[in-house]
């Protein structure tokens, strides 16, 4: 029982979570998501592409293989100005982030949440000890928070469900929910 009931905390609260997301993209036009306070400070853009960007392609390595959504179709429909994520590279660079079509970016947001939540619901609670990346961990992964909290044998696949996933997407909303307030607009939670 163990298993399922972590898995079942997980799922309600990557719901949670991405309805916090879809009250926030709903709560805002183009113009407040891209809008830059000052030089230096990203703008809302950058933590939304980037965290449904990077759920995206954590989906890859959790689901065993399949692609991401993410691809040219989508990026010519979302019309993001800097098509990257962002993990590579530094604020300066990607300060310039905007999103081009913000209805076809709450389109592919929708499409990212619904295949997460369906892979959460198809996982079996027996592999949620499997080890995804194992030790050594790789450079990419080293001086993540996911190796922080990766055990002896490396990231399970408990493991990159929270970081990559749950703890990576609430930190990002931390950064909306205050970034929506000099925009002038409220937070999400109390």
């Amino acid at each position: 029982m163990g298993n399922e009931l972590i898995l079942d905390s997980l799922q309600r609260r990557m719901r949670a979570m991405h309805s916090l997301y879809e009250d926030a993209t709903a709560t805002m036009d183009v113009e407040q998501v891209n809008h830059v306070e000052r030089d230096s400070v990203l703008p809302i853009a950058f933590s939304l592409f980037h965290y449904v960007n990077m759920e995206d392609t954590a989906y890859v390595a959790l689901s065993g293989g399949e692609p991401m959504t993410w691809n040219d179709e989508w990026a010519s429909r979302v019309q993001m100005s800097i098509a990257d994520h962002g993990k590579e590279r530094t604020p300066a660079e990607m300060v310039e982030q905007r999103i081009g079509d913000y209805d076809a970016f709450i389109d592919y947001m929708t499409v990212v949440w619904a295949r997460t939540e369906a892979l959460i619901a198809e996982t079996d609670p027996s592999t949620l000890g499997d080890v995804l990346v194992g030790r050594p961990l790789p450079a990419m992964v080293a001086n993540s928070y996911s190796a922080r909290v990766a055990g002896g044998a490396g990231i399970t696949r408990l493991d990159a469900m929270e970081c990559w996933w749950y703890q990576h997407g609430l930190r990002h909303m931390g950064e909306i929910e205050h970034a929506r307030a000099l925009v002038g607009l409220n937070g999400m939670t109390s």
